[in-house]
Parts: structure tokens; sequence; C-alpha cells
């Protein structure tokens, strides 16, 4: 960690970023300026927490969520690459690809003119893992800290041959209480349902979550916006890169049967996911690149 702060830690009279030791023992950045704070954890380039000045924290991170090397953290940004859900021929593979656990490493640190932060991660191909990364394949990720939360996902394609990749920025929502959240934005659209065999439904109205609810939301391109009356706050999500959106929560059985969830822990949290899930799968040609972007702002309500 002393190397890292040496090369990359910014101490300005608005800006704060150091790498320190985390739960588990895991390495995370600590970033503060006069917009917002944020950790970050080095596995994954997983973000932890996003607090705006004023606000309580936008991320939920369960109280249950085990830090420990390899293994996935429950809530936060979780990031699923270079497929979403199951592999699509290979169900002894890792559900999600390898990012969520893999360790990644931080490209440069940069305080910019408006006043935010920038972090700019990248993760290669290691011995051993060849079976689980596209080839010739480079992938960047850069997160952006302060009045919104913006990241940007980059695949690149730097073979002879096309590739095919399936992703997620697979965001847990702090909420006040499920019971009172609305998701606006997704009226009209179509929706995979998997708790009915991916069934093909349509969406009537903003989506209410009285019940567990694992859904892929198809051709959506416009603004979601999660209003949250408990917390009278409302979240607004902007995307690029993405025609999928993923509704997730789990509800109380099988919370239960996750394990790490934490004691009602369903009732704070809702996942809306900017993906390419599904029939959104992204191919990209020799030479080009893919950019999967997402960007979360707060605005009070009363």
């Amino acid at each position: 960690m002393q190397r890292l702060n040496e090369k990359f830690a910014l101490d300005g009279e608005d800006h704060h970023l150091c790498v320190v030791q985390g739960k588990g023992g895991m390495p995370v950045i600590d970033i503060r300026n006069r917009f917002a704070t944020a950790f970050i954890s080095l596995q994954g380039a997983h973000v932890l927490s996003w607090t705006p000045e004023g606000q309580d924290d936008v991320l939920w991170l369960s109280e249950e969520a085990r830090f420990a090397p390899g293994k996935s953290v429950r809530g936060g940004i979780p990031i699923c690459w270079p497929w979403f859900g199951a592999h699509s021929s290979n169900s002894s593979l890792p559900s999600h690809g390898l990012a969520r656990t893999a360790m990644w490493e931080i490209l440069g640190t940069q305080e910019r003119e408006d006043g935010s932060t920038r972090i700019t991660f990248t993760l290669t191909p290691q011995p051993g893992n060849e079976q689980l990364w596209p080839a010739h394949t480079t992938l960047q990720y850069m997160v952006t800290i302060g009045k919104t939360l913006e990241m940007e996902l980059v695949t690149s394609n730097n073979g002879a041959d096309d590739i095919t990749i399936g992703q997620a920025l697979h965001t847990y929502f702090s909420i006040g209480n499920v019971d009172s959240v609305s998701l606006h934005g997704l009226d009209n659209d179509s929706y995979l349902d998997k708790l009915e065999g991916f069934a093909r439904k349509h969406q009537r109205g903003p989506v209410i979550i009285q019940g567990e609810v694992d859904r892929v939301y198809i051709d959506t391109v416009d603004e979601c916006v999660i209003e949250d009356k408990s917390l009278e706050r409302t979240i607004t999500i902007n995307k690029r890169g993405s025609h999928s959106t993923v509704v997730w929560n789990p509800w109380k059985e099988t919370a239960e049967k996750l394990g790490d969830m934490g004691e009602e822990g369903y009732k704070k949290m809702l996942c809306v996911e900017t993906c390419n899930a599904a029939d959104d799968v992204v191919t990209i040609a020799p030479g080009k690149a893919h950019h999967l972007w997402v960007q979360y702002q707060v605005s009070n309500t009363q």
C-alpha cells in the first residue's frame, strides 16, 4: 500500500485520495473531495460506497458482506464481465465472470478541474485464467467521484477476430424501505422474467416491488429514476452503451438462502443494473472498443 500511495495518492485543499487497509485486509481506495466521499476496493475495482455531501450513502452494502481474496462482495457495485449470469456454454465457470473477484491495477488518479476525482483501473489476463478471458482484449474502468458518480467500462478488441461479451454494473442502491420505492423509466418496455423461465412480459407503469423481482428489461435506453419516499430523495440513472436493464430484489425467502444479505437486508436495497445482457450482448470488431457508461445523481424531494 505504501508503494501505491507514493505513486497515486492525492492530498490537496479539496482533494484527498489514499489506499488504506479495509476489511479482511483488502486494499481500499479512500476518496474525499468537496462533493462526496467514496470507497473502492482494488479487488473487483468494486465501488463500496458513494456518499454525496448532505446525503446518506447511495449504495447499499450488506452488514454481512464477506471480504476475502477471490470472494464476491454483497453490495456496492460489482462488475460482471465478460459475461452476465451463468456462462452460456460452461456452467462450471464462475457466475458473472472474473472481473468482480480479480485484483485490479490502478493506472492513474486525477484531481479534475470541476472538483471531482477520477480513478482509472485496468485488468489484464493472468496465467491460468485464459478460459475466462476473451483473447487479445484489454479492459479499463474509469470511476469519477463528484456531485455525480460516473463509471465507464471500456473493452478493447486488439485481436484479428470478433469477440462477444456480456456485462453489467450490478449496482445495489440503498433505499429507506422497499415498500415505498417506485422505479420510473421502464413503462411500456418488455422484460424477461427469470422467475418464470424468462417469459417475455410487458411493463405497465412504474416498477413496484411487492415480492421477489428478477427481470431483464429489453431495449432500454431512457433515463430511470428511483423515487424513494422513505428517504425523500430520487436517484437518477443515465447510461450509454447499454440497451438492457436488470431489476432485482431477492425478497425474504431467497435473501435467506443467499446467506450474506443480513437480517431483512432485502428491504433496504434495490438493484438497477446497467447491462449488456440477454439479447443485448455486444460483438466487438477487431480494432474497436465498446464503452459502457453510467451516471448516478441524487436529489432531495423535500
